[in-house]
């Protein structure tokens, strides 16, 4: 379709461009520069059509359902986001950190301990937030860009101390160790839509998670989705994101409200 609407331009170009030079290279050159200027916003309107959605994990790193979920992410060919929490980030399980990382997919924030952050003195807050940075940047080398607040729990104290995205994300349950695969994988399949963030969890011993991802990867890929980080899920839907806003999905517009 796109090579279609390449000929088609081409096409026009002949036609409109006027002949005010005989120097072919001219002539080519101005071509080109039109080309340039009409498929521009085809491209970019294409880009905002796309069907993208992506998956996030949270409460790692360990050395078991982090590298049973890295396998399956690779096995698919797919990149998520990995909040990690930064008390287990220790010498043993920063090889699976390092390994994510290596592997293309993004590593954001879950603070320090998971604690209720909205408790906590704004100085708190901040440790709470800049030791796991820290923390990620040093085995890594990228600082995160974004925050899922533990338990969800947010106040505007924490807005005004915290300078990164929050991201919330729609769950199904899957902290809930009576939830079935079958139930994680339906629960996720009915909530699938453009621009949806999951929210799930590669916690130890959370195997029905790792389960329900292996499934509901090629059947949602099936349906047209391309799956891609929370970085960029932002990017590659045009939304620069604003402080004040806990994100599900990249559209939200609304600020957060107690």
């Amino acid at each position: 379709m796109r090579n279609l609407m390449v000929l088609g331009v081409e096409l026009a170009c002949s036609i409109i461009i006027p002949p005010i030079s005989n120097n072919h290279q001219d002539i080519t050159l101005m071509k080109r520069l039109l080309l340039i200027i009409i498929m521009i916003p085809v491209m970019l309107s294409s880009t905002a059509q796309e069907k993208l959605i992506a998956l996030s994990f949270d409460d790692g790193p360990n050395l078991t359902t982090t590298v049973k979920m890295l396998d399956v992410l690779k096995k698919h060919g797919v990149k998520a986001s990995f909040f990690c929490i930064g008390k287990n980030i220790t010498p043993e399980t920063v090889q699976s950190m390092i390994r994510a990382h290596r592997e293309g997919h993004d590593i954001e924030n879950h603070s320090l301990t998971h604690c209720a952050i909205p408790s906590l003195t704004p100085d708190s807050m901040t440790t709470e937030i800049q030791t796991t940075s820290d923390l990620i940047e040093h085995y890594v080398g990228q600082r995160p860009q974004l925050f899922r607040p533990p338990y969800i729990a947010v106040s505007k104290e924490m807005f005004e101390a915290i300078p990164l995205t929050f991201i919330c994300g729609e769950g199904c349950e899957d902290w809930v160790a009576e939830v079935s695969a079958d139930k994680r994988y339906e629960t996720m399949l009915q909530h699938a839509r453009d621009g949806l963030i999951f929210l799930l969890h590669d916690f130890e011993g959370n195997d029905n998670t790792v389960e329900a991802v292996d499934r509901i990867i090629p059947v949602l890929k099936k349906n047209g989705f391309t799956f891609v980080t929370v970085r960029e899920l932002f990017r590659r839907k045009g939304v620069q994101p604003q402080k004040g806003i806990l994100y599900s999905d990249v559209f939200q517009a609304t600020p957060w409200e107690k």
